[in-house]
């Protein structure tokens, strides 16, 4: 039994972009645990340790990314939810498998830091209409598996701070930042306190630096799951986008 499942983004983690393995490699060493797959001893949470940017200790950078450590480095595609009480992971993990089969691979575009709300992303720097077909098809094409939001559920997503738009997109898919409200971001801090937040941007933009401009390949997507609330995120599998098919950017398949 699974508190709550995820769809989610990995870079690097099946692929042969070299690229996307180097930024996967430098976020995880950065937040100090991987979701799992090639690192060893990932699904009990190992903790890559190869250095850390100038000025940062263990201990301070995980001050910062107790969140994001939690969550993994990741792109949500679909945002944890509750599984369907008629519904079960392997059902799902069997629907992302021919989900994989008709889609293909997409391009994140010349990452950029950004800051966004007052924590850091790596997001894409140009429009990306093939990544935003993905996250789309995947959550409005999966939403049979979601058991419906709560109101506890609903309160925890503070809508009083959203716009109407994306209190509407909470109640009807459970999640405000879908469809028109997405934007693709790999979460890499908390929130930093805004005297902070240069020192911080300077020192993942160093840490980053070979990975910013460039272009990765999402060439799979990874089904996650939460044990408990609270549990950190981790790897169940990973369901392959298939590079024979040519990229909808309507996202109708």
């Amino acid at each position: 039994m699974t508190a709550r499942v995820a769809i989610y983004a990995v870079p690097g983690l099946a692929t042969q972009d070299a690229g996307a393995r180097l930024l996967r490699e430098r976020a995880e060493t950065w937040l100090g645990r991987s979701l799992g797959a090639t690192v060893p001893d990932s699904a009990q949470g190992a903790r890559p340790d190869a250095g850390l940017p100038d000025g940062f200790t263990r201990s301070a950078a995980d001050e910062i990314t107790v969140n994001a450590r939690r969550y993994g480095f990741h792109g949500t595609l679909k945002a944890p939810f509750v599984l369907a009480p008629d519904r079960t992971l392997d059902e799902l993990g069997r629907e992302l498998d021919r989900f994989g089969a008709q889609n293909a691979p997409v391009a994140v575009t010349a990452l950029e830091l950004v800051a966004m709300g007052g924590f850091f992303a790596l997001v894409a720097g140009q429009e990306a209409p093939e990544l935003r077909a993905l996250a789309d098809a995947l959550v409005a094409g999966f939403d049979d598996f979601r058991a419906p939001a709560t109101a506890e559920q609903i309160a925890r997503r503070n809508p009083e701070a959203l716009t109407p738009r994306q209190r509407e997109l909470l109640e009807r898919w459970g999640y405000p930042f879908v469809f028109d409200e997405f934007r693709f971001h790999l979460t890499v801090t908390d929130r930093i306190r805004p005297a902070d937040q240069p020192r911080v941007s300077s020192a993942l933009a160093g840490w980053f630096a070979a990975s910013l401009g460039r272009t990765i390949t999402l060439d799979a997507v990874a089904l996650c799951t939460e044990a408990e609330p609270g549990a950190p995120f981790a790897l169940h599998s990973i369901h392959r986008l298939n590079p024979n098919v040519e990229p909808d950017p309507e996202g109708t398949r």
